[in-house]
């Protein structure tokens, strides 16, 4: 319970505008969360919302974006006043976050071509392919060059009229103050970056004019990214469009200083405190990825392993799965369904806290059960489609324990293949910081987590806030340097560990030998059972609207 005084030190802070604003969109909520000047939560506000797949493609249309900004905006305003007796009506500083990658291209005129092209969408191979050959440096299904020149590759009628590329983040921060720029982390997954000049590496980028002028006359790549900025500069301010777009009300003053707008692996590296070398954090949602800071560059390319960077322009090697808790969300819901047939009263933390607890009764091998989340196409596997899947033998032990175990790991199953990778590479991690709703129950999937990567795995206060947190405090790093406060001088690694992370506690669990036994007895299983994935995939197609064929 917060003390009255502290009530009245926070209504004074939203009064005096001196706090900071972060606004995430992730793949299932759009997520508010206001901070004071040191980092801690004061309210939040959330807005659901699911991808579609349309004609082919995944998307979020941008009447969805916007209304879900506005809703998210108005739910936190409502729990400031709920809490503290006053509305704000400014503040001291505002971020934007949002999915990383993807493509969203408009014209001169600022009108969208084309229906945004989603992290989650796998139709970019052939461009993937040339380019990750053309510049000897991976790049990703998902990457935005990747979708631009794939789109000229297929001739699209869009492709000549491009004028200008961004994410989600960007394309939200552009609205919020005109702007066309992005943070280095973002821009990192639009093309890659040179850690030396934090900037677009040019030597690939004239590479790239060079390949793409072989196909159409056209504006070169450098003149349709956004500008690149790092944590701590000024992004622009609000404009009083933007501050009507956000909050139709009029409450919302313009003026507000925005931080560069950032992509939700690097909100989720600082809400982790994870941007130094030989650190890292799991970030798991829809999808689930692993960000090691690196100390050299990898000696080899390596379609599994993203190369992008922390918001201070970091060399960061991410191993990115496009497929994370959501076939767990669904198996929850069915097994809610089922106490709710049998009459017993169970909310959804009730049965996502039974589940967890259940799997560390089950056997550390799973049982000879197999669980295959895949909603969507996997890169690292090589899988365009997926189809979710429960595998057993005849001789497996089918328990709740072990169901629940396996489902468990199977969100973690893509992402140690991935981690193997690294450390194949010899790449030393001394530990990784988790966040995100599975780890919200307790020492379970933190400590499985632990098993599968074969690294101590923390989870802080911030595990359940996630990147709405992580931005705002990116936000108040950038009110703080414009400030010239003292402690803002510094780098953001050492911003985040002497100012915000100071007196965080967290708690720390260590491999246990049996589970990492038994976890590498599943993962072989794993890699093996691929190939029923594959079958699945070619034996049961989908309909371009995502429903199954019968």
């Amino acid at each position: 319970m917060v003390q009255q005084d502290e009530v009245g030190r926070r209504r004074a802070a939203v009064v005096a505008g001196t706090t900071a604003l972060g606004i995430e969109l992730g793949s299932t909520r759009i997520k508010a969360c206001l901070v004071d000047e040191d980092g801690t939560p004061l309210a939040s506000g959330s807005h659901a919302w699911e991808n579609q797949f349309e004609d082919g493609t995944w998307t979020y249309s941008l009447e969805a974006v916007e209304a879900g900004l506005r809703d998210c905006y108005a739910r936190l305003v409502d729990d400031v006043e709920a809490q503290y007796g006053v509305r704000p009506t400014t503040y001291g500083a505002l971020g934007v976050s949002a999915m990383m990658h993807g493509y969203l291209a408009f014209d001169a005129d600022g009108e969208l071509l084309v229906p945004f092209r989603t992290w989650r969408n796998t139709s970019t191979g052939p461009a993937a392919a040339e380019l990750t050959e053309l510049l000897g440096y991976n790049v990703p299904l998902r990457w935005s060059v990747a979708h631009w020149y794939q789109a000229i590759l297929d001739r699209e009628p869009h492709a000549d009229r491009v004028a200008s590329l961004t994410t989600l983040a960007g394309y939200v921060h552009r609205r919020l103050t005109g702007r066309h720029v992005l943070g280095v982390g973002d821009a990192s997954g639009m093309f890659p970056v040179d850690p030396g000049t934090r900037d677009y590496d040019h030597a690939r980028l004239a590479l790239v004019d060079e390949r793409a002028a072989t196909h159409r006359d056209g504006p070169k790549l450098a003149e349709l990214l956004p500008d690149v900025l790092v944590a701590g500069e000024d992004a622009g301010r609000l404009t009083a469009e933007g501050a009507a777009w956000l909050d139709p009300t009029g409450s919302l003053e313009p003026g507000v200083l925005l931080c560069p707008p950032e992509g939700d692996a690097g909100t989720g590296m600082v809400a982790t405190n994870a941007v130094a070398p030989r650190t890292g954090n799991v970030s798991a949602g829809t999808s689930i990825f692993a960000m090691v800071v690196l100390e050299r560059p990898l000696a080899a390319v390596h379609h599994e392993l993203d190369l992008v960077t922390t918001p201070a322009g970091d060399l960061v090697a991410m191993v990115h799965c496009n497929n994370g808790a959501s076939e767990l969300d669904a198996w929850a819901g069915l097994l809610g369904e089922l106490a709710a047939a049998v009459g017993a009263t169970a909310t959804p933390d009730d049965v996502f806290g039974a589940i967890f607890r259940a799997a560390l009764d089950g056997d550390t091998d799973g049982g000879g059960l197999l669980a295959y989340n895949y909603l969507a196409g996997e890169p690292i596997t090589g899988l365009d489609e997926g189809r979710p899947l429960v595998v057993r033998t005849p001789g497996s032990r089918l328990t709740l324990a072990n169901f629940a175990r396996t489902q468990v790991y199977g969100a973690f199953g893509t992402l140690a293949l991935g981690m193997r990778v690294l450390a194949d590479e010899g790449v030393g991690i001394d530990g990784m910081l988790a966040h995100g709703g599975m780890f919200r129950t307790a020492g379970v999937a933190q400590r499985l987590l632990a098993a599968a990567i074969g690294a101590p795995v923390s989870v802080g206060r911030s595990a359940g806030e996630g990147g709405a947190w992580g931005i705002a405090v990116l936000a108040g790093y950038a009110r703080d340097r414009a400030a010239g406060a003292p402690h803002a001088t510094a780098d953001l690694g050492t911003y985040l560990r002497e100012h915000v992370f100071a007196s965080a506690e967290t708690v720390t669990v260590d491999p246990d030998p049996a589970d990492v036994a038994g976890f590498t007895t599943y993962l072989e299983r794993y890699a093996a059972g691929l190939a029923v994935e594959r079958a699945a995939v070619a034996a049961l197609p989908t309909r371009t609207d995502g429903e199954d064929l019968v």
